[in-house]
């Protein structure tokens, strides 16, 4: 791909795509809030959520090295896909909570690393 392939336009892209992300965010949001993990507010513990996001990842990462066998709670989809979406959905609960844009961030940071050199001149 060419740079001016992989070029994102936040006009053409934002909106469409962070009026789903928010609505993913408060179905999220409401789901979680509706089982108790909203109980104690904006005082709701950040450090432990991210933590519970990481771990997600790290699930993730089990499923790769299983071999990423078939979901048994997610019928047609291999582990991988579901502990990734948990993740996703983690992040969705936690930016509607917060009331954060990180749709928009999402957009932007991703114009950014378009513009941005090969390996972001690193070596890895």
């Amino acid at each position: 791909m060419d740079k001016e392939s992989i070029e994102i336009e936040r006009e053409a892209v934002s909106p469409a795509f962070v009026t789903a992300f928010q609505s993913l965010a408060r179905i999220a949001y409401a789901n979680s809030a509706l089982k108790g993990f909203w109980d104690e507010g904006l005082s709701r513990n950040q450090g432990e959520m991210i933590a519970l996001m990481h771990s997600e990842l790290s699930e993730a990462l089990e499923a790769v090295r299983s071999g990423n066998p078939d979901s048994e709670k997610s019928k047609g989809f291999s582990c991988l896909e579901e502990e990734l979406a948990d993740c996703v959905v983690r992040i969705l609960d936690f930016s509607a909570g917060f009331g954060l844009d990180v749709a928009g961030a999402l957009v932007e940071k991703m114009r950014y690393n378009a513009n941005r050199p090969h390996k972001h001149g690193r070596k890895f």
